[in-house]
């Protein structure tokens, strides 16, 4: 957009100084003339307020500012937002198996006031996110629907407005919860749950906090865990069971037992003090070494092992409930895995529990954080981990990363139970060459498929590589 006026090179007008920092004068000599040309801002955000709001971005995010300005835009509700530029997401626009899940190009989010704009390096994948594809969730998203639940990067921009202000910069480096939207280049979050990362840790490992507030919020909110006593938890290989041996080694004497694949025992047996195969009679051998039980199941697996994690409790125990992975028994949704699940569990009559000395617990920590107002919690605990972390006491475990376009292979991934730690993306990670019979090449993650962590005797945690 170009405008011509007549104007003696210096005595622009005050407005044009004040508010077109980038303005570039051409003067031509012979017709004593000069052309102005303002640089127009790369984005601008619609307003979610009726009075002005401001918008902060990284000067050198090419948003209208010179190098090493931090600027601001104004603009008010009812003004017609600018063309954006398209963001790449991993857009969930059907239920079902793999090829419901697609990179799509879509419009970059709008933020809201309150809101920060993050660039996405790395972001999780879950058992949550199988379940949502497969529209298992009780309280599945309106599709089509951008899927991912965490989120490491960096902030570019952020909205302020009356009784609104931030304590993010652009530039800062943050962990990030949401209620879906985390697969995508850019993610507009609430600055409720959004937290600065500790200055050595990485993207890959912000990306992976979110299961150590998990285990975090079982071990120690619900499971109350005290020196002396012992645990059990399944999946001891996943990311969470990870987390869950990290942590219980900063209480004294604890006893912990876990199930995993056979095949993951080797990486893994340094974290746990006994590991079953959970295709196995674990519930006899567990005896063996408990003949009175355990405090505490950790069970993220329902169906028939929750039956098998009460008749483990000693008096007192507590059994928790914290994902239902038996269901997700095939590529799209099992309407007999659903059925087996809910036959296998049996009524379990309160007044038994009441003669037995048992509780039963669970933990939805998406509905704590986004529907039960449980951030403010969700932050003290991230508190106290990033200061485990600085401590060395903790250290997430990266089982492989992968492009958004290989976002199928790291689903497949999941939920074959190959993994050891976090599965991640990264947006700006180049794809893989799939294998094809004309190039023979091999489609293997681009990362190490596992690490193995070792734990010393001071609960200081280091890690290696490893193979499956």
């Amino acid at each position: 957009m170009f405008k011509f006026v007549t104007v003696t090179p210096g005595m622009e007008p005050p407005f044009v100084r004040q508010h077109c920092p980038a303005i570039r004068v051409y003067v031509n000599t012979k017709l004593t003339s000069a052309y102005l040309t303002a640089a127009i801002a790369r984005r601008k955000y619609k307003m979610a307020s009726a009075t002005s709001t401001t918008v902060t971005s990284d000067a050198s995010a090419g948003k209208g500012l010179q190098n090493g300005q931090t600027g601001s835009v104004e603009g008010k509700a009812g003004v017609p937002p600018p063309l954006k530029q398209e963001v790449k997401v991993i857009a969930l626009n059907s239920f079902g198996g793999l090829r419901s899940v697609k990179v799509e190009n879509r419009p970059e989010p709008s933020m809201e006031k309150g809101q920060v704009l993050i660039r996405v390096k790395a972001t999780g994948v879950n058992f949550l996110d199988l379940m949502s594809r497969q529209g298992i969730l009780d309280n599945s998203p309106k599709l089509p629907a951008v899927m991912g639940f965490e989120l490491a990067g960096d902030v570019e921009a952020f909205v302020t407005g009356a009784g609104v202000q931030s304590d993010f910069k652009p530039g800062d480096r943050v962990i990030a919860f949401t209620d879906y939207n985390a697969w995508a280049e850019l993610v507009c979050v609430s600055t409720d749950h959004i937290f600065k990362m500790p200055a050595h840790m990485s993207y890959e490992e912000g990306a992976s906090m979110l299961s150590y507030v998990t285990a975090y919020l079982l071990l120690f909110n619900l499971g109350g865990l005290q020196k002396g006593q012992s645990l059990l938890v399944h999946s001891a290989g996943g990311s969470v069971g990870l987390a869950v041996s990290q942590l219980v080694r900063t209480v004294e004497n604890v006893k912990l037992i876990g199930t995993a694949s056979q095949h993951k025992h080797e990486h893994i047996k340094h974290g746990f003090d006994h590991l079953y195969d959970h295709s196995e009679d674990y519930v006899q051998e567990i005896k063996k070494i408990a003949p009175e039980g355990v405090n505490l199941v950790l069970d993220c697996l329902s169906g028939d092992d929750t039956n098998r994690g009460v008749s483990l409790l000693k008096p007192m125990g507590k059994y928790l409930l914290y994902g239902s992975a038996n269901i997700v028994a095939g590529e799209t949704k099992s309407f007999f895995s659903l059925a087996k699940s809910w036959w296998q569990l049996e009524k379990i009559s309160p007044f038994k529990l009441c003669d037995e000395n048992k509780l039963i617990g669970g933990l939805n920590l998406r509905q704590f954080m986004f529907k039960q107002n449980g951030a403010k919690e969700v932050h003290a605990i991230m508190d106290r981990l990033f200061g485990l972390y600085e401590k060395k006491k903790i250290k997430p475990v990266i089982d492989s990363t992968f492009a958004m376009e290989d976002v199928t292979d790291a689903m497949k991934r999941l939920h074959d139970r190959k993994n050891i730690g976090k599965l991640l993306l990264c947006p700006s990670q180049v794809p893989r060459v799939k294998d094809t019979p004309a190039n023979g090449a091999h489609s293997a993650p681009n990362s190490p498929p596992c690490t193995q962590v070792t734990q010393d005797k001071d609960g200081t945690t280091a890690s290696g590589s490893g193979t499956q």
